[in-house]
């Protein structure tokens, strides 16, 4: 399981660095397919704390978080992308790329809480994922609130 965890950060971190290199538009694609699968793992979670509980279900959706949050995402916004379409028009406020120590904050947040979420998911106790699980939602909550335009 390591195994596809460093494959999956390797290939997250090679998209960040092709990134740097392609059209703002790109980087604005796979930013957002990035979160879009960040949210579909986080609903999957969400299902099980609520739901019947599967522990390998869990694991699934908290490692794809994890790898996620360990990408470097950052490299996903180069400037330029502060406006702009990707698979939709973009929702980044024009914050994210003048407070870098409030991003900083939350992307570390994140990556915490991403990286506990996946030990947690690891033990298959269902009490400590739902409690995890909220921090973890917590994290990406501040993000939004701080940093993306609402619909």
């Amino acid at each position: 399981m390591k195994s596809k965890l460093l494959l999956a950060l390797l290939a997250v971190s090679l998209t960040g660095t092709a990134a740097a290199q392609g059209k703002p538009e790109d980087a604005i694609k796979w930013r957002q397919s990035a979160y879009t699968t960040m949210g579909w793992s986080m609903a999957r979670i969400k299902m099980n704390v609520e739901g019947t509980y599967n522990k390998d279900d869990v694991i699934k959706a908290a490692n794809v978080i994890q790898a996620i949050a360990n990408s470097g995402m950052g490299a996903l916004y180069p400037a330029g992308t502060d406006k702009g379409t990707g698979w939709e028009d973009t929702r980044v406020k024009p914050e994210f790329f003048t407070n870098k120590e409030g991003v900083g904050k939350v992307a570390m947040a994140f990556n915490k809480e991403a990286n506990e979420m996946a030990k947690v998911a690891a033990t298959g106790d269902a009490a400590a994922v739902k409690e995890q699980f909220g921090k973890l939602g917590g994290t990406c909550k501040g993000c939004h609130d701080d940093f993306k335009a609402k619909k």
